[in-house]
Parts: C-alpha cells; structure tokens; sequence
C-alpha cells in the first residue's frame, strides 16, 4: 500500500483530516457511517493509478476535529467541506465524486448545489428515505432511535437502528459504510492496523447515531434539481442489499430520475466486504457514459 500525502484543511467550525494519492484527474471519495480516509485503503491505490485520489475523515470523525463537539450536522455543510476539498486540489476544474451511504448523500447535495465543480457522482446507496411512499415509518424509526440512544444508551440505539434497516424486517444490513460499525468478536484476533480501526469506529459511533443518522436521514433530496443533472450522476445498489432501507431508497430515486440502478458487488459494504471486485466496478461507473 501506498503511503498518501496527509494533510489537514480548516473548514466551517472544523478541521478536515485528508489524504492524497496518485496523479490524474481529481476524485473525492465520501465515506459515510462511521467511515474514514481508511474505509477506502482496499480501493485507494488502485484508482490512483488513474485519478488523483483524495479521501478524507468527515467532520467529527476519527482525526478531523469540531469547534464544538455538541453542535448538530446538516448535509448542506457536509456537502460544503466536500467542495472546499474540491477548491484546493482541484480548483476550477470539475472534479469525480464517490460516496457511500451518507457520504452518498453529501455527494448528492454538492451535486445540486454546485453542478460546476462536478464532472460525475457515484452514490452508493444514500439512506434518502424520505423518497419512499412510506417515509413516514422511517421518520418515526429515527425518532426511535434519538430516543432509546438517550433513555438507553449506545448498543440498544444502535440494536434499534439496525433493525429498522433490515430487509423485509429480517436482513442483514447495518445501514453504515463500514461494517465494522459492531464490536470485533473477543475471539477474533485483528491485526493491529484493522483493531485501530475498529477501536476507532467504536469511538465514532456515539457521534453517529446522536448526530449524523437524525441530520441526514432527515434529509430530502432536490429531485427536479436532479433530474436536470441526471446525466452525471450515477446511483448504485448492492446486488446483496435488495430490500434493505438503504438500497430501496437509491432504488426508488433512481426510478424517480429514470436513470438504471448500477449494481456494485456485495451489500451495503461492499466497499469493505468486496474491495478488489468494488473498486473496479467504480472504475468503470467513473469512465463509461451514462
């Protein structure tokens, strides 16, 4: 693996931890969940042979500091510290967007917000519910969630989230981008880089359930927005998730807009589970017309 170029860019009540590898035209990948520059260390390298890869942990997550740790995130301002990794690694030109699951839906907004800066978005199952005809249940899910994360604590919000994620209600989805998001199994040994990580994860959580999962699965997308831009983006599912909340919303959007759901290996961390067959599936979604 290929050491990045690291570094660090203050934003909006934030300092964004970031890497960069490779050389070519810029592309931003966007973890989501509790996800980090490191979700994407399977892919990484082998994109940069051909774009100038840059990752980074979103704010509030693992290296990339809040002003004020309390305050609540909203995906415009997500989207907004994308596009100020946009403006200094490639200013002017339009850039390549990836994200996954949340970082899907901040892609979304910076698409919409900012059509200038974007050449093309793959968003892997973005959590949009409030597409669905049955948005209603979902918002009440959430609430749910809020609520047993104050009354009971961290594992019982989460034991709750992921119920309400599941297929048909009896999948297997944790609705995160990176399916570490539950405790490493105390007779799994890990390896040291991947128990960091995992130890990392843990710490993110509190974080995620209490901030990121009311900000953006709250969120509405811009669909006649989209529509108008359609022909650069791309909305992806994983050929193991149908069913599960997360890809029946990029599901529905995708019908929505008219355009085809892309199938990408794996479930909903397929980026994890699947990184070899992953990243060149995101590969060919990134240079084939749409």
């Amino acid at each position: 693996m290929t050491d990045p170029a690291v570094g660090s860019l203050r934003v909006n009540g934030a300092t964004l931890h970031y890497e960069v590898r490779g050389q070519g035209p810029l592309l931003l990948l966007i973890p989501g969940g509790t996800g980090s520059a490191a979700s994407f260390d399977g892919i990484a390298d082998v994109l940069a042979a051909e774009y100038t890869v840059a990752t980074y942990d979103p704010r509030g997550m693992s290296r990339s500091t809040l002003d004020d740790p309390d305050a609540e995130q909203h995906v415009a301002e997500h989207a907004d510290d994308a596009l100020r990794m946009l403006d200094l690694l490639s200013p002017g030109e339009p850039a390549l967007v990836f994200g996954a699951s949340s970082g899907a839906i901040a892609a979304l907004h910076l698409l919409t917000a900012h059509p200038e800066r974007i050449a093309r978005v793959v968003a892997h199952e973005p959590p949009v519910v409030e597409v669905l005809p049955d948005a209603a249940e979902h918002r009440a899910l959430i609430a749910r969630v809020q609520d047993t994360f104050r009354t009971q604590g961290l594992m019982p919000a989460m034991a709750v989230f992921a119920a309400g994620l599941k297929k048909d209600g009896d999948g297997d989805s944790d609705g995160d981008s990176d399916r570490d998001t539950t405790e490493p199994k105390a007779e799994l040994k890990l390896p040291p880089q991947a128990a960091a990580r995992a130890e990392q994860t843990m710490a993110n959580l509190p974080y995620f359930v209490g901030r990121i999962v009311p900000g953006f699965m709250s969120y509405a997308p811009d669909i006649h927005r989209l529509e108008g831009l359609s022909d650069r983006l791309v909305l992806a599912g994983g050929q193991e998730s149908h069913g599960e909340l997360p890809h029946r919303s990029a599901a529905f959007l995708a019908e929505r807009l008219g355009v085809e759901l892309q199938h990408f290996p794996g479930g909903h961390v397929g980026l994890t589970t699947h990184p070899a067959e992953f990243g060149e599936r995101l590969r060919k979604a990134l240079c084939a017309s749409i």
